[in-house]
C-alpha cells in the first residue's frame, strides 16, 4: 500500500474507531489508537518532505476510486503528492501528533476523551484530505471536512453556551465564504470545462482577456473565478470582514486552539491560493484584492490584539495577523515566501497555545493575563517555551548571522512587498512593519504579564474558588474546562492565596519542547530552500516561483532589511517600559486615550456592526414570518382553519342526531323527494 493511503486514511480510521468505541472502548485505548495513527502519519510524512527536499522525489497521483461521472463531469477520488502537499503534509501531521499528545494531560480530567480525540483525528483527516486534492471537488469536500470538525471541537463543551454560540458563529461566516467558494468552482467548471486541478492550471493562462457575464455584466474571467474562489478563504483564513469567528472558538479547549491555528483550518486558506496560483497571476485585480485585504487583516488583528487581555484571545489575533502576512505575500507574487511563513508559524504558533495551555493548566485555568505575573519561577520550562515562541513570532534575528523562524519568513514577506515596486506593494510593507512594531509589543506585554512582576493570583476568583475548594474539602469539578489539580494548593504560599502553580505534566512538557526546536531552527535550516534559490527548484512547479520577485526581495535597500529588527526591538522597549520599568503607564495611556483603547478593546465594532445590520434585520424578519405568515396566515387559513370547518361541521351534524325515530324518517324522506326531483330534472 502506497505510504500516502496512509498518511491520509489512518487519522480516519483512528477517528472511527475511537468515535464509534466512545466510552465502551474507554479513554485509554481512544487516545492510544488516535495518537498512535498520528504520529504513524507524521513518521511516514517526513520522509516525503526530506526526498522533495533533496531533490529525489518527483510528483506523483496516487488513484483511489473512481467518484463520479454525470455529463460533463468527470472525476475520481485522487491523492496528489508534489512539494507543496509534502509542506503541509508535514506541518498538518507533526502538529496534530503533537496535539493529540497534549491533550493526554490537559484533558485528562474530560469524561468524554474517547469524543474529543476522534474530533482531533476527524479533524487532520479531513485537512488531509484537502491538500492532497487533485480535483477542486474533492478539494471541496475537505475544506468542509475541516468546516464541519471545526464546529465540532469548538462546540465540544456543548453545556457551555458560549461554546454553543462560538460553534455555531463560526460555522455560519464560514458558510458566507464558502458560498463564494462553490461559486468559484462552479464558475471554474463553466468556464474550462473540467475540475481537474492540473487541467485548470495548465488551460488558466489561455484565459487571459477573457470575459464572462456575471450578475448582468461583462467581467474579466480570470478575475471574477479568483475572487470568488478568494472569498472562501477569507472566511477559512479570517481575513477582514469575515474573520468575527477565529477568537470566538477560542471557546473551546487549548489543544484545539493550536490545532486550528497552527496547521489546520487557517492555513487551508493559503494553500488553496498557493495551489491555485497559476489562476491568480493571470488576474493582476485579483492579485491586488488579496494583497489589500492580507494587509488589512495583517494591521487590524494586530492593533486589536494590543488590547485584549485572555492569554488565548491575543495569540488568537495574532494568528489573524500572521495570516494577513502570508496573504499580502501571496498577492505580491512572492507564494514561496507565504508558504514559508505558514510553514514557520505552524512551529512557533502550536508553541504558543499549547504554552498558554500548560499556564492555563497551571493556573487552575485562569485566563486573564492581569491575574498571572511572577510564573516563571513555578512553571520555568513553560516559561521558557514560551520565551522560544515570542523570540519566533516578534522575528528576533541578525541579519545575515542567524535568526529564529519568524525572522527569516517574515522578513522574506516584508522584503518582497516592498521589493515589488508598486504602490500596493509598499502599502502592505509599510503596514506589515507596523504590525511587527505591534506584534512585538503584544507579544512581549503577554511574557512580562505572565511570567514577570508580582503574582497577582489573589484578585482571581477561579483561584479563590479553588483555594476554597481545596481548603474545604470540597472535591467537586469547577466546571467543563475546570480539574480539580488538589496538589497546586497551598496553606503557606506568600502572598499568593494559597495557591502554588505546579508545572505541566511530561506529556503536555514534551510537545512544548519538539515545538520549540522548530520555532528556534525552522526558518534557518529551511529558509534557502523554501525562498532562495534562484531558480525555485524546490517547488518543482506546485506553486508559481516569480523569480523576479525572488531578485526584488534580494534587492531591496539595506534599511528595509533592518526595519524589522528595528520595529521588533521598538515593542519589546514599550512593553518593558509599561509593564516592568513603569506599570502605571498603561493606566495613563488609557486615560489619555479612552476612545481609541475603547476602539481597539471592542475589535473595531465589527460584532456590533454585523449584529445590528444583520442579526437584528434577520430576527425581524423571522419574528415577522413566525407571527404574521406562519400564524396569521398558514395556520389561521390552513390546518387550523381546516380543523375550525371540520369542527364547526361536527357540531351540526350533531344537532341532526336526535334519537327520535320521525326524525331519521324525516331526513330519508327529504332526501327520497330530492334524489327522485334529480332524476326527474335529467
Amino acid at each position: 500500500m502506497s505510504s500516502i493511503l496512509i498518511i491520509v486514511f489512518l487519522p480516519l480510521l483512528a477517528a472511527i474507531i475511537a468515535g464509534l468505541g466512545n466510552k465502551k472502548l474507554g479513554a485509554v485505548p481512544s487516545k492510544v489508537v488516535t495518537t498512535g495513527a498520528l504520529f504513524i502519519s507524521c513518521a511516514l510524512s517526513w520522509p516525503i518532505f526530506l526526498s522533495f527536499l533533496g531533490g529525489t522525489a518527483e510528483a506523483s497521483v496516487t488513484p483511489v476510486l473512481h467518484w463520479v461521472s454525470s455529463g460533463d463531469l468527470d472525476f475520481s477520488w485522487a491523492l496528489r503528492v508534489d512539494t507543496l502537499t509534502a509542506v503541509m503534509l508535514v506541518v498538518i501531521t507533526s502538529v496534530s501528533a503533537l496535539v493529540h499528545l497534549y491533550s493526554w494531560g490537559y484533558m485528562s480530567e474530560e469524561p468524554d476523551q474517547p469524543r474529543f480525540f476522534a474530533y482531533l483525528s476527524l479533524f487532520t483527516f479531513a485537512m488531509l484530505m484537502l491538500v492532497t486534492a487533485d480535483n477542486l471537488v474533492q478539494m471541496f469536500f475537505g475544506w468542509e471536512g475541516v468546516g464541519l470538525a471545526s464546529y465540532l471541537l469548538i462546540g465540544f463543551w456543548f453545556r457551555k453556551p458560549s461554546a454553543n454560540a462560538a460553534a455555531m458563529k463560526a460555522f455560519v461566516v464560514n458558510r458566507v465564504g464558502d458560498l463564494g467558494f462553490m461559486m468559484g468552482i462552479f464558475g471554474t467548471f463553466l468556464v474550462f470545462g473540467t475540475v481537474s486541478i492540473p487541467a485548470i492550471l495548465e488551460a488558466a493562462p489561455g484565459m487571459a482577456g477573457s470575459t464572462i457575464g456575471f450578475l448582468g455584466y461583462r467581467f474579466d474571467t480570470m478575475t471574477v473565478l479568483c475572487l470568488l474562489l478568494f472569498i472562501g478563504a477569507m472566511g477559512k483564513s479570517a481575513q477582514l470582514g469575515l474573520h468575527t469567528w477565529l477568537p470566538d472558538a477560542m471557546e473551546g479547549p487549548t489543544p484545539v486552539s493550536a490545532l486550528i491555528h497552527a496547521a489546520t483550518m487557517v492555513t487551508a486558506g493559503v494553500f488553496m491560493v498557493c495551489r491555485l496560483s497559476p489562476m491568480f497571476e493571470v488576474s493582476p485585480t485579483a492579485l491586488s484584492f488579496v494583497t489589500f485585504i492580507g494587509a488589512m487583516t495583517c494591521i487590524f488583528a494586530a492593533t486589536v490584539g494590543t488590547t485584549q487581555t485572555d492569554i488565548k484571545r491575543v495569540i488568537a489575533y495574532s494568528t489573524c495577523s500572521q495570516l494577513g502576512y502570508m496573504f499580502f505575500a501571496a498577492g505580491v507574487s512572492a507564494y514561496g515566501a507565504a508558504m514559508f511563513h505558514l510553514f514557520t508559524h505552524a512551529f512557533f504558533k502550536a508553541l504558543l497555545f499549547l504554552g498558554a495551555g500548560s499556564v492555563i493548566h497551571a493556573m487552575h485555568h485562569e485566563q486573564d493575563m492581569r491575574y498571572y505575573g511572577g510564573l516563571r519561577k513555578s512553571i520555568p520550562l513553560t516559561y521558557w517555551a514560551m520565551m522560544m515562541g515570542t523570540l519566533a513570532i516578534t522575528g528576533v534575528g541578525i541579519v545575515d548571522v542567524f535568526g529564529f523562524a519568524g525572522f527569516y519568513s517574515k522578513d522574506a514577506i516584508l522584503e518582497a512587498a516592498y521589493g515589488k515596486g508598486t504602490e500596493l506593494g509598499h502599502f502592505a510593507f509599510f503596514l506589515g512593519i507596523f504590525a511587527a512594531l505591534l506584534t512585538s509589543f503584544y507579544s512581549w506585554r503577554l511574557v512580562f504579564l505572565t511570567f514577570f512582576g508580582k503574582p497577582r493570583w489573589e484578585q482571581s476568583e477561579h483561584i479563590q474558588h479553588a483555594v476554597h475548594d481545596a481548603h474545604g474539602h470540597d472535591d467537586h469539578a469547577h466546571g467543563h474546562d475546570d480539574h480539580a489539580h488538589a496538589d497546586h494548593h497551598d496553606e503557606h504560599s506568600d502572598g499568593t492565596a494559597g495557591y502554588h502553580p505546579h508545572e505541566s505534566p511530561l506529556n503536555m512538557l514534551v510537545p512544548l519542547g519538539v515545538l520549540s526546536l522548530g520555532a528556534i531552527f525552522a526558518g534557518y535550516v529551511f529558509h534557502h530552500a523554501f525562498i532562495s534559490e534562484g531558480t525555485g527548484e524546490f517547488w518543482k512547479g506546485s506553486l508559481v516561483f516569480a523569480e523576479h520577485t525572488l531578485h526584488a526581495m534580494h534587492g531591496v535597500p539595506t534599511w528595509v532589511k533592518w526595519a524589522p529588527f528595528a520595529v521588533m526591538a521598538t515593542g519589546l522597549l514599550i512593553a518593558w517600559y509599561a509593564y516592568i520599568k513603569n506599570t502605571k503607564f498603561p493606566a495613563a495611556f488609557v486615560d489619555q486615550f479612552g476612545f481609541l483603547y475603547k476602539f481597539l478593546l471592542n475589535k473595531w465594532y465589527f460584532d456590533e456592526l454585523y449584529h445590528n445590520v444583520f442579526v437584528v434585520p434577520a430576527m425581524w424578519l423571522g419574528r415577522v414570518f413566525w407571527k404574521v405568515v406562519d400564524q396569521g396566515v398558514i395556520d389561521r387559513f390552513g390546518p387550523n382553519g381546516a380543523a375550525w370547518v371540520v369542527a364547526q361541521g361536527s357540531r351540526a351534524a350533531a344537532k341532526l342526531q336526535s334519537g327520535y325515530l320521525y326524525s331519521y324518517a324525516l331526513v330519508m324522506l327529504v332526501g327520497l323527494v330530492g334524489a327522485i326531483s334529480w332524476v326527474i330534472a335529467q
